[in-house]
């Protein structure tokens, strides 16, 4: 693992927050799209999509014809429950912008029923889709991560076998300590593997435990373990999320200025 050196930038509001997410990631879209071809993204759930999706939606200068869109994790159940990851995200980015269908990539429906097999089909999807290095670990170009109150990230929770799985890019939880209970997630080796990480958190609940992580470097919290080898880790925060965080550790210009 790399040493943790991340970048920390926060913003009065979380509408700067999603500007700032706005301008990092049209321009790492723009250097993948003219390297690679494709921007390979992945989503977590909870705030985050509307978050960034609240000013990139609006951008002119972004070309989401070459975007694929993944899951960074996803609750086992159908596209159209309120649970769905995939809806949330469909409703608040997708229909809003030109990505097309056949480059977005949930969780299979008719394998909700059965987490194992569903875990095992999308990280099939995944290695279809996503280029990877000569173990064949996927490195996606930016994964978007939160951080739940345990410092969860993904559905990879405090004290659970999910956060030491390095044989397998998805696993499956059945006994998620947050419910829906069943799941699949992407591992920590695939999310310490990304180009770049940008974990958005916003809100004064979060701010004892981005102390938690951030100062204290607590390695039981999940959230602590990403650190990706290839690229830059940023956190993105409001500034009630940011407000136990010393002012020597916050970046004193945009993320963009870092890439």
């Amino acid at each position: 693992m790399s040493s943790y050196c991340p970048v920390v930038i926060s913003k009065p509001t979380i509408q700067q927050v999603s500007l700032e997410l706005r301008d990092l990631l049209a321009k790492l879209s723009k250097e993948a799209i003219a390297q690679r071809g494709k921007f390979t993204v992945a989503f977590s759930g909870g705030s985050l999509p509307t978050t960034v999706a609240a000013e990139l939606t609006k951008a002119t200068d972004v070309d989401f014809s070459a975007w694929y869109v993944y899951f960074a994790d996803e609750r086992c159940c159908p596209h159209d429950h309120p649970d769905s990851n995939y809806l949330l995200v469909k409703d608040e980015f997708l229909s809003k912008v030109d990505v097309p269908a056949s480059q977005v990539f949930a969780i299979n429906p008719e394998l909700v029923g059965d987490p194992e097999r569903a875990a095992a089909d999308y990280a099939a999807k995944v290695k279809e889709t996503v280029p990877v290095d000569n173990q064949g670990m996927p490195l996606f170009d930016c994964l978007l991560l939160g951080i739940g109150p345990d410092g969860h990230t993904c559905s990879l929770f405090p004290d659970r076998p999910q956060v030491k799985v390095s044989d397998k890019i998805v696993t499956h939880i059945l006994d998620s300590p947050k419910p829906p209970p069943p799941r699949i997630t992407l591992t920590l080796p695939v999310l310490n593997h990304a180009r770049h990480v940008a974990f958005v958190v916003t809100g004064a609940g979060k701010a004892e435990m981005l102390e938690s992580i951030l100062v204290k470097r607590d390695q039981s919290r999940p959230s602590a373990l990403v650190s990706p080898e290839h690229g830059m880790l940023f956190w993105i925060l409001d500034d009630a999320a940011a407000q136990r965080l010393p002012a020597d550790l916050l970046a004193k210009s945009s993320a963009v200025s870092h890439l």
